[in-house]
């Protein structure tokens, strides 16, 4: 056969690949379908399903036999259902349970209901491919001798009108479940018809003895569940303050748009009712780092894409942003983390709570030590110092049995979404059991090696030669972990639970934990050299910002000879994160200190140093370190002060009582000699107020603004209003006013 006018092939180069994310690879391949894992999305349930095919004349008709006529969810906000399962805050109209607890509802059937001849079940599904086996089919049967999973059972019968009680299982999946009445015939299954309004949510159970999240403190039920109103603990550790939230866990669409996070997660149905995989995919969930969830992080101070962390006043307008625009919300710092995750966690059902560890450890080398490194002459050389220590981290606590653990290590547990560093391959932490950390058991899942160096790392100072050699000089073991503060149950007081992390500093049991701690390879500062017979003594100060101030530096010799100390002082605007900005102050004095006596060396700081350089927060970070001459060691002193910025003045005024207009003022005005540009107001009240906002493009210095809103109380009780202020040129601004609702 001859060749010729055959045509030789070129060689190419395949197809390039589209640009952009690689796409989506399915489950086709490998198992039958996709997994379940979209709440949202109905499987269709067929109105009629007969036994068998039809005969030549088609299916008989079904009209002598039983039928539905009615089905009443009872899902009123007075009603039993929502009373006893204690969802009636919810705004929702579909009925809200929480399992392992029996609710009701009222079938109307189209004659009396006849037990031994009529043969009918609720039916309750759950994603678009319901299973039996998978727990997401489940039918109720009215009967003792035919149960299932969920318990059913016939109270009250009135002619054609049926009471039924349904119990979910105590470990059953948590969501949005559809339901049917489904009654049987010789012929087949007749069932109602598809309705929205029979939908129904099911919830944890903190109240159930048999659930896993079960509290058994009523008090602690009533502040980690039903509270909306939080104050979450800031500032530095001798000077705390304070910042109102709504959680608004109750508020309309946020129970829906927590079920859209775990959707969006792609997390399979079936997992739904284990409170650990709940916990830990939520903590990937609520920032936006590798998942594109809820929150996006921002520290640098440049807020022009959204709006700076300081700024919100609760959980509501973020979590309904995200479930609207699918996109994450701009912008979050870690007590903005620690409060929406709150939201979500109390919107579930699961007892949590928010707390603030005063003098955070963030240890980039993975041991139980923050390295500062100085210079021959006792000066921090911030070039080769990483370690950082936070002046405080807010992170959650949820309450769970931890059936994965050896027994005794439920209760609280430490979960935290502020993205810092990955867990699996994910910006995640948590559950980790609090008991487990404080006794130093860090090989139990999950994360506890990072929470336990949060509370337990040395600061331990190193001198760098100039041969490159480290050599450790000084060891601060009790600066890491200051205080856990979280907020008191049914009141408005702080309580202080670092007992609960750690036992005392230098106790026998400390020693005990950190020796164990070690054997799962957390490596701690073992050198304890010879401290220093000089103490460096830093003022406590409240200032506020603007203000020129006096900054004592006072050196106790408690030697019986004269001392010389060549001392570095440094004054720096740190973010609250331990990062330096700017040093605002820069002093090399040698004071010497004669025995047994103490000298003060005095600075002033003027404002105009650093206002300029001021980030949010206003931290001011003053750290002396020097050498002695006669002995070579070295001391050293740190402090945070948090200027205090002006308040909001909010005042409230009306009946006070629900449904009659009441009106809020805020009033502010502006204390500097310099103008406020972009000013950002935002206001609301958990149950009298939703978010209201105002924007000012200008306030002269000296000049003062006013801003009122009517609102209209939608239920009684004790509640808030309250208010923030944000600009770039002055942060964290805040006021509230206290209300007490009547009927």
């Amino acid at each position: 056969m001859s060749d010729q006018g055959a045509t030789t092939p070129t060689p190419s180069a395949p197809p390039a690949p589209p640009a952009g994310r690689p796409p989506k690879v399915g489950s086709r391949g490998r198992a039958s379908g996709p997994t379940d894992s979209d709440n949202f999305e109905a499987a269709d349930i067929p109105e009629l399903e007969f036994f068998a095919a039809p005969g030549p004349r088609g299916y008989p008709p079904l009209t002598e036999f039983l039928d539905i006529w009615d089905v009443d969810m009872m899902r009123g906000r007075g009603e039993t259902n929502k009373t006893d399962h204690r969802t009636s805050l919810y705004h929702c109209d579909n009925l809200i349970v929480r399992r392992g607890q029996e609710f009701q509802i009222k079938i109307t059937f189209s004659r009396a209901y006849k037990p031994n001849e009529d043969k009918f079940a609720v039916e309750f599904v759950i994603g678009a491919n319901p299973q039996y086996s998978k727990g997401t089919y489940i039918p109720v049967f009215p009967t003792k001798t035919r149960q299932s999973s969920w318990e059913g059972r016939v109270i009250q019968t009135n002619d054609n009108v049926v009471i039924m009680g349904v119990t979910p299982a105590a470990n059953c999946i948590v969501g949005k479940y559809h339901m049917y009445v489904a009654v049987q015939t010789p012929f087949g299954i007749r069932r109602t018809k598809r309705d929205n309004s029979r939908d129904l949510y099911i919830l944890f159970n903190p109240w159930a003895a048999d659930d896993a999240v079960f509290l058994d403190d009523e008090a602690e039920r009533q502040e980690c569940v039903m509270n909306e109103l939080g104050i979450i603990y800031h500032g530095a550790y001798d000077d705390v303050s304070e910042r109102n939230w709504n959680y608004g866990q109750f508020n309309f669409g946020v129970l829906d748009a927590c079920l859209y996070i775990m959707d969006r997660s792609e997390m399979p149905i079936t997992n739904r009712g284990d409170p650990i995989k709940v916990t830990r995919k939520a903590s990937a969930m609520l920032n936006s780092r590798d998942d594109d969830g809820v929150l996006v992080g921002n520290w640098s101070g440049d807020y022009t894409y959204g709006v700076a962390p300081t700024s919100w006043t609760g959980s509501t307008d973020i979590l309904l942003s995200y479930f609207r625009s699918k996109m994450p919300v701009c912008y979050a710092q870690c007590w903005v983390y620690a409060a929406v995750f709150n939201s979500f966690l109390r919107c579930l059902g699961i007892p949590s709570r928010v707390v603030t560890n005063y003098y955070s450890a963030h240890d980039n080398d993975g041991n139980l030590k923050l390295d500062i490194i100085l210079d021959d002459n006792g000066r921090i050389d911030r070039n080769r110092t990483k370690d950082s220590v936070w002046n405080y981290h807010c992170w959650n606590e949820c309450y769970m049995t931890r059936p994965d653990l050896p027994t005794g290590f439920g209760g609280w547990q430490v979960v935290d979404a502020t993205p810092q560093e990955t867990s699996d391959g994910m910006y995640r932490c948590g559950p980790a059991s609090v008991l487990a950390i404080k006794h130093g058991q860090i090989c139990f899942p999950f994360d506890a090696p990072f929470v336990f160096a949060e509370v337990n790392s040395d600061v331990v100072f190193y001198s760098r030669k100039k041969d490159g050699t480290m050599e450790t000089v000084k060891v601060k073991k009790s600066h890491v972990g200051r205080m856990v503060l979280t907020k008191a149950a049914g009141s408005d007081g702080r309580r202080d639970i670092i007992d609960q992390y750690k036992f005392p500093e230098g106790s026998p049991e400390e020693r005990t934990v950190l020796e164990k701690a070690e054997e799962f390879g957390c490596k701690q500062e073992k050198s304890s050299p010879p401290e220093a017979d000089v103490d460096v003594v830093l003022p406590t100060l409240e200032i506020s910002v603007g203000d020129d101030f006096e900054f004592n530096v006072e050196f106790v010799n408690q030697s019986l000879q004269k001392r010389t100390v060549e001392a570095y002082v440094s004054g720096s605007v740190v973010y609250y994160t331990g990062v330096s900005s700017n040093e605002f102050l820069f002093k090399t004095p040698t004071v010497t200190v004669p025995a047994q006596k103490s000298v003060k060396e005095l600075m002033m700081i003027e404002s105009r140093n650093y206002l300029n350089h001021l980030v949010e927060q206003a931290n001011l970070n003053f750290i002396v370190t020097g050498k002695i001459k006669e002995t070579g060691r070295i001391v050293s002193a740190m402090k945070v002060v948090t200027l205090h910025t002006p308040k909001l003045t909010v005042e409230v005024s009306g009946g006070g009582r629900v449904n009659e207009e009441m009106m809020a003022t805020v009033q502010f005005t502006n204390p500097f000699s310099f103008n406020l540009e972009n000013v950002y107001l935002r206001m609301e009240g958990p149950g009298v107020m939703e978010l209201k906002s105002r924007y000012y493009s200008l306030l002269p210095g000296g000049s003062s603004l006013t801003w009122t809103e009517m609102f209209t109380p939608q239920r009684p009780g004790k509640t808030r209003v309250m208010a923030t202020l944000d600009c770039s040129g002055l942060r964290q601004v805040s006021g509230q006013a206290s209300i007490t609702v009547e009927t």
